[in-house]
């Protein structure tokens, strides 16, 4: 139950139009900013929301489940607010939102109304809408271990134990030439066979670009230097000797983890479980139908 304020419950029953919209954005970097749909910067609790940045909101419908139908946020993007650069680079993906009724002619009058979670997000030149997900989405995301032929785990984490820097998969490059927007001739992985990197994991440590992440799409050697195409073009544009760490990727597969990296004791897969195939066969005539190992 939400715990409004007597002051404002008896604004509400009078019916008094000083109320607006604030909205709390927390990303997961630690950014914290304010936004709301008055006309005037609002302070609330030592943080500034803003106002002409064009926030609004659509109707919300909570239901009995807690989730919430058909709520967004839209807005302009603007240098002093959100930038372009940051929604693209994906610092704003699964940003904690508040939402609250405020009262501007007292700020101290408010109440939250929803906590959620930032969703898809659509960009329209420098306008976006950003969908809203209530606390119940949590109950709809994919969780916990999956029965499948690939590996669960991601090559060099904790359920892998592969060690990547004593296997030299892991270090450090730099940008020799630009090919295309989201192919690069690297530096500093020289003798290393090609594919090594192919859905490993680039992350620029200098440049515009610095501090992001991007999947490795492929790791050709022509010409005696390392070529990386990545999934995505970056945000901002790469440059000539920006620096990056990058590791090694692997494809899931049972023999992979067997035979490049002698790491099948910490497989965490299922090789040898059955796929469609055998599941929709039916009996052959003439075959042994006998039920094999589970015959009587």
């Amino acid at each position: 139950m939400r715990d409004i304020p007597s002051a404002l419950q008896t604004k509400l029953d009078s019916g008094v139009t000083t109320l607006c919209h604030c909205w709390k954005l927390t990303r997961r970097d630690g950014v914290v900013q304010g936004f709301t749909d008055h006309d005037d910067d609002l302070i609330i609790d030592g943080l500034t929301y803003k106002a002409g940045t064009g926030f609004t909101s659509s109707e919300a419908t909570s239901r009995f489940d807690l989730s919430v139908d058909g709520t967004e946020i839209v807005g302009a993007l603007s240098d002093d607010a959100l930038l372009e650069s940051d929604l693209a680079a994906g610092r704003y993906d699964a940003a904690a939102v508040e939402t609250w009724l405020v009262d501007w002619s007292d700020v101290s009058l408010k109440v939250l109304t929803a906590r959620s979670t930032l969703g898809e997000v659509k960009r329209e030149g420098q306008a976006f809408s950003a969908e809203l997900r209530g606390l119940a989405d949590t109950l709809a995301q994919e969780s916990g271990r999956l029965f499948t032929a690939r590996c669960s785990a991601d090559l060099g984490d904790a359920r892998c134990r592969f060690d990547l820097v004593a296997a030299e998969l892991e270090g450090d490059g730099g940008v020799e030439s630009i090919e295309a927007t989201s192919a690069l001739v690297a530096t500093g992985l020289d003798g290393l066979a090609e594919g090594i990197f192919t859905g490993g994991k680039l992350t620029w440590t200098s440049g515009a670009n610095s501090g992001l992440s991007v999947e490795i799409k492929e790791h050709r050697v022509a010409s005696g230097h390392a070529r990386l195409s990545l999934w995505q073009a970056m945000p901002e544009a790469i440059a000539t000797g920006d620096t990056f760490t990058i590791s090694a990727g692997c494809d899931k597969r049972f023999v992979t983890c067997r035979d490049r990296f002698h790491n099948v004791v910490n497989f965490r897969g299922f090789p040898h479980i059955p796929g469609n195939d055998f599941v929709i066969a039916s009996a052959e005539a003439g075959a042994g139908n006998d039920g094999g190992s589970m015959a009587g």
